[in-house]
């Protein structure tokens, strides 16, 4: 088994349009909420969400390409493009048929699926499709672009798991290059789904947090007053790479991938398993791969959607796996500034989780004032600020509708 590090990020988020900004305003609690611009929200129960800031598609892409790419597209383009340039990557001097790239997606175009099919409907004298609705809405379609963008032929694919998509297609990085089935791997998750059809979805099952009156600090992570999630968009991008092919290559190593647990909940289509057994036997595998012990993880950056059940489970489950240890680990739900990126969200925690052992930084979990009583007292959720710790190794977690629960960790680089 080969051993595997991360050489290069990107991101577009709520917070941040690349990783800089991103990290900046992570580790100083900046909220990416707001009033939704993009339709009329009168008729919704819930009228906010984390939508990027200062957008223009233009920018990044010109008018053709970006009439035939989703949000979702474009928006995974752009964070990988940026990983691509951070980790240096020149292609030209590089075996290509030994790069791939897994990009996932819990839902693809779903702007396109909305916007195409109501124009279809409506037009009684000329009904008919884009010819680019098919490419547009298929969730791999951002995967076949960056491997023909780049000329990239080593395996392509796509994982759609909900929410935990990206942190799956990151451990089958992970696998396919420890394995020698790939030298590098471009692996991210990317989510456009801010729109009517969601907001509409999400609301009539009750996920989304309506507190409109406090959108800025409506997510709060294992808060006693939390309320659901609050949407948002984006994407991340990680360089996956062997550690033989970033010395080579003199390049600059973030961390080192050596563990992922992936496993489900059997329980329910939405509803997590209340006693978190799925995240439970997630993290545990992680661990056992990354031959560690469980008082040797000092951070998670926790799944923490801002749930009722779903932040109880996942307390639950690091109570029980880390109840030896669980006052020296701390815990950070970031999703309390950048949103629920749904199959994106992987992708950017993982980064958070990859620059906090970099940087030996904690972001903060921010808007939670009293916790649930329901939660262990010796819980450290991060509350309020960024703090400094020195972080060997740490854990991030994604749980998706269906049941599915990834775990990957990720340890501090040493030769």
């Amino acid at each position: 088994m080969r051993r595997v590090v991360i050489t290069g990020v990107g991101a577009i988020t709520p917070i941040g349009n690349d990783v800089k900004s991103y990290w900046n305003n992570l580790l100083n609690g900046v909220s990416g909420a707001g009033k939704i611009s993009r339709f009329d929200t009168t008729k919704f129960k819930t009228d906010f969400a984390c939508e990027l800031k200062d957008y223009d598609a233009l920018n990044y892409f010109d008018k053709k390409q970006s009439r035939k790419l989703d949000r979702f597209n474009q928006y995974g383009q752009i964070a990988a493009d940026e990983a691509i340039k951070d980790a240096n990557l020149c292609f030209e001097k590089l075996d290509t048929d030994r790069i791939g790239v897994i990009f996932s997606s819990g839902i693809g175009g779903f702007e396109t699926i909305e916007k195409d099919i109501i124009a279809f409907s409506q037009d009684q004298f000329n009904p008919r499709f884009n010819p680019f609705f098919i490419t547009k809405i298929i969730a791999n379609s951002l995967a076949g672009s960056l491997s023909i963008k780049y000329g990239l032929r080593g395996v392509n694919t796509c994982t759609v798991t909900a929410c935990s998509s990206s942190t799956n297609g990151l451990i089958q990085a992970f696998n396919y290059i420890r394995w020698g089935k790939a030298d590098i791997i471009i692996s991210g998750g990317s989510e456009a789904p801010i729109n009517q059809s969601a907001v509409g979805g999400f609301n009539a099952m009750k996920a989304l947090s309506t507190n409109n009156e406090n959108f800025k600090t409506a997510s709060r992570p294992f808060g006693k007053t939390r309320d659901g999630f609050v949407l948002g968009e984006g994407a991340g991008a990680l360089v996956v790479e062997s550690l033989e092919s970033a010395l080579k290559r003199d390049a600059k190593i973030y961390a080192e991938i050596i563990g992922g647990g992936e496993t489900a909940d059997a329980y329910h289509i939405t509803n997590t398993h209340p006693e978190g057994i799925g995240a439970y036997l997630a993290m545990k595998e992680a661990l056992r791969e990354g031959g560690i012990l469980p008082k040797e993880v000092n951070y998670i950056n926790a799944h923490a959607t801002s749930t009722g059940p779903g932040d109880l489970s996942e307390a639950k489950a690091i109570e029980t796996l880390f109840k030896d240890s669980l006052d020296t680990i701390s815990i950070s739900g970031t999703k309390s500034m950048t949103g629920h990126l749904l199959g994106g969200t992987g992708a950017i925690e993982a980064i958070a989780t990859c620059l906090s052992i970099h940087t030996d930084l904690i972001p903060p979990t921010m808007n939670t004032k009293v916790m649930d009583a329901a939660i262990a007292p010796g819980f450290k959720v991060t509350l309020g600020a960024k703090t400094s710790k020195t972080v060997e190794y740490a854990l991030s977690n994604n749980f998706g509708f269906g049941g599915h629960c990834a775990a990957v960790l990720l340890k501090k680089y040493n030769e």
